[in-house]
């Protein structure tokens, strides 16, 4: 696929998406969806990509989504579905995204809003600098968060979410931070870099298969009954004790060095 609204940089353990509108503070249309999805599918059972770091360009994450994309849906033969199915694709790019083996990480700076509010709450860590604002706007234009409500209530909770959906409540970054919306909070751009940076450093020190299949267990706690998951997590648990992963792991261990994980 050609890349026209976000920038894909893939280093050896880490892959880099940057939403690149920066006209429109990087509002999300359709082909940016579509883009995202790609990106993210490309390297689903890679293991030598170790994190999906997201970012936007310009100053801002992400506005939201681009209204442009649901008035040329409204103008199709069956306007409903055509609405429904543009809105629709978006959850399934945050499902996709929560869902990722990797570690995700996600760059805040400027607008938080609307649908880059929802796509920031799937990342796995959260770095947002001084300037970010957060919120629903959706409300306050007749429209409803159909997509993004369900991400948000699940990273900060029922009661958190009330006022910034239904309220218009706007959030700077050190509120965000206050209701663990986002990890933590830096001065500038270069302190995310330098964060970043250190963060894949240790994250280089955990397996990356023990990661990714830890990372469906937490997942996993939110949707199955506690005995089926304590019986696959025990499944999963005897797999890896037995996996090459195990025995670098703890060799490396026993000789007081850093483990060399095989991709």
């Amino acid at each position: 696929m050609i890349y026209t609204s976000i920038n894909v940089q893939r280093e050896p353990d880490f892959l880099t998406l940057t939403l690149n509108r920066p006209q429109c503070r990087n509002a999300m249309s359709l082909k940016m969806v579509e883009e995202l999805s790609h990106a993210i599918e490309s390297v689903a059972s890679d293991l030598s990509c170790r994190a999906i770091v997201l970012q936007g360009s310009g100053g801002h994450f992400c506005a939201g989504g681009d209204l442009k994309d649901f008035t040329a849906a409204q103008g199709q033969g069956d306007g409903a579905l055509a609405l429904r199915d543009t809105n629709r694709a978006f959850g399934r790019l945050i499902t996709q995204l929560e869902h990722a083996p990797q570690f995700t990480l996600g760059l805040l700076e400027g607008s938080v809003l609307g649908g880059g509010f929802g796509l920031a709450c799937v990342c796995d860590y959260l770095i947002a600098t001084q300037d970010c604002q957060f919120g629903l706007p959706e409300t306050s234009l007749g429209l409803i968060p159909a997509q993004i409500a369900p991400f948000v209530v699940k990273r900060i909770g029922l009661t958190n979410t009330r006022p910034i959906a239904l309220l218009g409540q706007k959030l700077n970054s050190e509120q965000a931070a206050t209701i663990n919306l986002v990890n933590e909070v830096q001065d500038s751009p270069a302190q995310l870099t330098l964060r970043r940076d250190q963060i894949l450093a240790t994250l280089g020190r955990c397996a990356p298969r023990a990661n990714a299949t830890t990372k469906a267990l937490l997942h996993r706690t939110l949707t199955e009954p506690q005995e089926k998951l304590l019986d696959w997590a025990a499944e999963a648990f005897a797999e890896s004790l037995t996996g090459d992963e195990t025995k670098e792991g703890l060799s490396a261990f026993r000789d007081k060095r850093a483990p060399q994980w095989r991709q």
